[in-house]
Protein backbone atom coordinates (compact mmCIF):
# COMPACT_ATOMS: atom_id res chain seq x y z
CA UNK A 1 0.00 0.00 0.00
CA UNK A 2 1.12 3.53 -0.68
CA UNK A 3 0.55 6.67 1.37
CA UNK A 4 0.76 10.00 -0.42
CA UNK A 5 1.57 12.46 2.36
CA UNK A 6 0.49 15.86 1.02
CA UNK A 7 1.28 19.14 2.73
CA UNK A 8 -1.50 21.72 2.53
CA UNK A 9 -1.31 24.75 0.20
CA UNK A 10 -0.11 28.20 1.24
CA UNK A 11 -2.45 29.57 3.93
CA UNK A 12 -3.22 33.14 4.85
CA UNK A 13 -1.22 34.76 7.63
CA UNK A 14 -3.01 35.23 10.96
CA UNK A 15 -1.25 37.64 13.31
CA UNK A 16 -1.58 37.64 17.08
CA UNK A 17 -4.87 39.27 18.05
CA UNK A 18 -6.53 38.71 14.64
CA UNK A 19 -8.70 35.93 16.06
CA UNK A 20 -10.26 35.15 19.42
CA UNK A 21 -9.51 31.42 19.25
CA UNK A 22 -6.85 29.26 17.70
CA UNK A 23 -5.60 30.46 14.32
CA UNK A 24 -6.99 28.17 11.63
CA UNK A 25 -6.43 30.08 8.39
CA UNK A 26 -7.97 29.50 5.00
CA UNK A 27 -5.79 29.03 1.95
CA UNK A 28 -4.42 32.11 0.22
CA UNK A 29 -5.22 32.53 -3.49
CA UNK A 30 -1.85 30.97 -4.31
CA UNK A 31 -2.65 28.05 -1.98
CA UNK A 32 -5.92 27.44 -3.83
CA UNK A 33 -4.04 27.41 -7.15
CA UNK A 34 -1.49 24.99 -5.66
CA UNK A 35 -4.32 22.67 -4.58
CA UNK A 36 -5.85 22.74 -8.06
CA UNK A 37 -2.48 22.15 -9.75
CA UNK A 38 -1.96 19.18 -7.43
CA UNK A 39 -5.22 17.65 -8.69
CA UNK A 40 -4.10 17.98 -12.32
CA UNK A 41 -0.72 16.39 -11.53
CA UNK A 42 -2.21 13.48 -9.55
CA UNK A 43 -5.03 12.85 -12.07
CA UNK A 44 -3.28 9.90 -13.78
CA UNK A 45 -2.79 8.08 -10.46
CA UNK A 46 -5.39 5.80 -8.93
CA UNK A 47 -6.22 7.10 -5.46
CA UNK A 48 -8.55 4.96 -3.38
CA UNK A 49 -9.17 7.16 -0.35
CA UNK A 50 -8.49 10.62 1.07
CA UNK A 51 -7.73 11.28 4.73
CA UNK A 52 -7.23 14.75 6.11
CA UNK A 53 -6.30 16.86 9.09
CA UNK A 54 -9.25 18.69 10.64
CA UNK A 55 -7.50 22.03 10.11
CA UNK A 56 -9.00 24.36 7.50
CA UNK A 57 -5.89 24.75 5.32
CA UNK A 58 -5.68 20.96 4.94
CA UNK A 59 -9.41 20.51 4.30
CA UNK A 60 -9.35 23.25 1.62
CA UNK A 61 -6.36 21.54 -0.03
CA UNK A 62 -8.09 18.15 0.00
CA UNK A 63 -11.44 19.44 -1.33
CA UNK A 64 -10.50 19.82 -5.04
CA UNK A 65 -8.89 16.37 -5.06
CA UNK A 66 -11.94 14.80 -3.41
CA UNK A 67 -14.25 16.53 -5.88
CA UNK A 68 -12.20 15.45 -8.91
CA UNK A 69 -12.06 11.84 -7.72
CA UNK A 70 -15.60 11.70 -6.30
CA UNK A 71 -14.19 10.47 -2.98
CA UNK A 72 -15.22 11.41 0.54
CA UNK A 73 -12.71 13.02 2.89
CA UNK A 74 -12.13 11.18 6.16
CA UNK A 75 -11.02 13.53 8.93
CA UNK A 76 -8.44 12.22 11.42
CA UNK A 77 -7.84 14.45 14.44
CA UNK A 78 -4.28 13.20 15.00
CA UNK A 79 -3.20 14.53 11.60
CA UNK A 80 -3.49 18.12 12.92
CA UNK A 81 -0.31 20.19 13.15
CA UNK A 82 1.51 20.50 16.47
CA UNK A 83 0.65 24.23 16.63
CA UNK A 84 -3.09 23.67 16.22
CA UNK A 85 -3.91 25.71 19.33
CA UNK A 86 -1.65 28.69 18.51
CA UNK A 87 -3.28 32.10 18.44
CA UNK A 88 -1.38 33.12 15.30
CA UNK A 89 -0.21 31.48 12.08
CA UNK A 90 2.78 32.77 10.19
CA UNK A 91 3.94 30.56 7.32
CA UNK A 92 7.11 28.80 8.39
CA UNK A 93 8.90 30.02 5.28
CA UNK A 94 8.36 33.62 6.47
CA UNK A 95 9.72 32.74 9.91
CA UNK A 96 12.77 31.09 8.38
CA UNK A 97 13.46 33.97 5.97
CA UNK A 98 13.26 36.50 8.82
CA UNK A 99 15.35 34.29 11.13
CA UNK A 100 12.48 34.65 13.58
CA UNK A 101 13.12 32.71 16.84
CA UNK A 102 9.82 30.89 16.33
CA UNK A 103 11.41 29.15 13.32
CA UNK A 104 13.51 27.17 15.81
CA UNK A 105 10.64 26.22 18.11
CA UNK A 106 9.85 22.53 18.26
CA UNK A 107 6.55 20.90 19.04
CA UNK A 108 5.83 20.68 22.75
CA UNK A 109 6.57 17.09 23.72
CA UNK A 110 7.74 16.08 20.21
CA UNK A 111 7.89 12.40 21.14
CA UNK A 112 4.19 12.45 22.12
CA UNK A 113 3.28 14.27 18.89
CA UNK A 114 5.21 11.67 16.87
CA UNK A 115 3.53 8.78 18.70
CA UNK A 116 0.07 10.19 17.89
CA UNK A 117 0.98 10.78 14.24
CA UNK A 118 2.47 7.30 13.84
CA UNK A 119 -0.60 5.70 15.42
CA UNK A 120 -2.90 7.66 13.07
CA UNK A 121 -0.88 6.70 9.98
CA UNK A 122 -0.83 3.07 11.03
CA UNK A 123 -4.64 3.12 11.47
CA UNK A 124 -4.94 4.50 7.93
CA UNK A 125 -2.59 1.83 6.59
CA UNK A 126 -4.56 -0.86 8.42
CA UNK A 127 -7.81 0.32 6.84
CA UNK A 128 -6.48 0.36 3.26
CA UNK A 129 -4.32 -2.67 2.53
CA UNK A 130 -3.15 -2.77 -1.08
CA UNK A 131 -4.51 0.70 -1.85
CA UNK A 132 -3.11 4.18 -2.55
CA UNK A 133 -4.28 6.75 -0.02
CA UNK A 134 -3.83 10.53 -0.07
CA UNK A 135 -3.24 12.00 3.40
CA UNK A 136 -3.53 15.79 3.40
CA UNK A 137 -1.82 17.21 6.45
CA UNK A 138 1.05 19.45 7.59
CA UNK A 139 4.82 19.77 7.48
CA UNK A 140 5.25 18.71 11.10
CA UNK A 141 3.04 15.65 10.59
CA UNK A 142 4.99 14.62 7.49
CA UNK A 143 8.28 15.10 9.36
CA UNK A 144 7.00 13.03 12.28
CA UNK A 145 5.98 10.04 10.17
CA UNK A 146 8.85 10.20 7.68
CA UNK A 147 11.29 10.58 10.59
CA UNK A 148 9.75 7.50 12.21
CA UNK A 149 10.15 5.47 9.00
CA UNK A 150 13.73 6.71 8.47
CA UNK A 151 14.70 6.41 12.17
CA UNK A 152 15.56 10.11 12.36
CA UNK A 153 15.09 11.60 15.82
CA UNK A 154 15.12 15.27 14.71
CA UNK A 155 11.43 16.36 14.88
CA UNK A 156 11.71 18.73 11.90
CA UNK A 157 14.46 17.41 9.65
CA UNK A 158 13.19 18.88 6.35
CA UNK A 159 10.77 21.52 5.12
CA UNK A 160 8.08 20.03 2.87
CA UNK A 161 6.92 22.43 0.16
CA UNK A 162 3.31 23.51 -0.09
CA UNK A 163 1.25 20.75 -1.75
CA UNK A 164 4.35 18.58 -1.94
CA UNK A 165 3.86 14.82 -2.03
CA UNK A 166 5.98 12.43 0.02
CA UNK A 167 5.40 8.74 -0.65
CA UNK A 168 5.54 5.99 1.96
CA UNK A 169 5.32 2.34 0.97
CA UNK A 170 3.71 0.14 3.62
CA UNK A 171 4.06 -3.64 3.34
CA UNK A 172 1.57 -5.96 5.00
CA UNK A 173 4.54 -7.47 6.86
CA UNK A 174 4.97 -4.19 8.77
CA UNK A 175 7.92 -2.89 6.78
CA UNK A 176 7.75 0.83 5.89
CA UNK A 177 9.94 2.63 3.38
CA UNK A 178 10.15 6.07 1.83
CA UNK A 179 9.42 6.18 -1.90
CA UNK A 180 10.09 9.92 -2.18
CA UNK A 181 10.16 13.13 -0.18
CA UNK A 182 8.90 16.52 -1.25
CA UNK A 183 7.74 15.97 -4.85
CA UNK A 184 6.69 19.34 -6.34
CA UNK A 185 6.75 19.13 -10.16
CA UNK A 186 3.19 20.55 -10.34
CA UNK A 187 4.44 23.78 -8.74
CA UNK A 188 7.03 24.66 -11.38
CA UNK A 189 4.61 26.87 -13.27
CA UNK A 190 3.63 28.89 -10.17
Amino acid sequence: MELLLIRHGLPLRVDEGDTTGPADPALADLGLRQANDLVTWLAPERIDAIWCSPMRRARETAAPLAMALSLPITIEDHLAEFDRDASSYIPIEELKAANDPRWYELPERPEHFREEVVAAMERIIGAHGGQRVAVVCHGGVINAYAGHVLHIDEPLFFLPGYTSVSRVMAASTGERSIGSLNETPHRRAL
